[in-house]
């Protein structure tokens, strides 16, 4: 009976609907779309992560290719006892950790978490959609973007890493602690205090701009002058 050939798109588009357990089985004997599966699902989690601990888009993007290489080169110690996504993201945040200890000695990170309290703070409102309709909207969701982006980037290390983890990525307060090798009480601390020191910075950044709210300036302030002198004469 002579086989019937499967088209590569097709045969493309099967892989990509795969489970995580039968893509790191293909991995393993070396085929390359299982591997480019796994990559493009992995990805933005991966990237996030170490972009929380490198501040950088070019070095977290290394960190990740550094951590996709390090994984596929030692697949065969991966046994399936955690869920691959968290396999690969602790490899990345080994990664980018060992980046930033290799840069400058880390400071006592438990004396930092005595200092702060548990009380107070309220959760950061982020907005539900940012799906742009148009140019100005486009526009609206990149500044925001931008904005929250830059008081991400502001946190100390150990509080911007769980602030991402548990915001961003949408973890549990106890996943992303298992991730940073933390305790869930420590995390929450950590957590608390992120959120504070984005609301404080997001504030900050706003604080200035309000002074330029509403402008009127310029011709509309020069066009005044002639309306009201065009209507004055109407009057007269």
């Amino acid at each position: 009976m002579t086989a019937i050939a499967v088209p590569v798109a097709q045969r493309r588009q099967n892989i990509s609907a795969l489970p995580d357990a039968e893509l790191v089985s293909l991995a393993k004997q070396g085929d390359e779309p299982a591997i480019r599966a796994i990559v493009q699902r992995h990805n933005q989690r991966l990237f996030r992560t170490a972009r929380a601990i490198i501040r950088n888009d070019w070095e977290a993007e290394d960190v990740v290719q550094a951590a996709y290489v390090k994984a596929f080169t030692n697949l065969a110690t991966f046994r399936g006892e955690a869920e691959l996504s968290t396999w690969l993201t602790r490899i990345t945040l080994n990664e980018a950790l060992g980046r930033v200890r290799a840069r400058k000695n880390t400071t006592g990170l438990e004396e930092i978490d005595m200092q702060t309290t548990s009380r107070g703070g309220e959760v950061l409102q982020f907005p539900s959609s940012l799906s742009a309709t148009d140019p100005e909207s486009e526009l609206s969701r990149s500044q925001a973007r931008h904005l929250l982006e830059q008081a991400v980037d502001d946190l100390p290390d150990e509080f911007r890493a769980i602030f991402v983890l548990r915001e961003v990525e949408g973890m549990s307060t106890e996943e992303a602690a298992s991730y940073l090798g933390i305790k869930p009480e420590t995390a929450k601390t950590r957590l608390h205090r992120a959120r504070k020191l984005m609301r404080q910075s997001i504030e900050k950044q706003l604080s200035g701009a309000f002074s330029a709210l509403f402008p009127f300036d310029g011709a509309r302030c020069a066009s005044m002058g002639d309306r009201v002198i065009a209507a004055l004469r109407q009057t007269s």
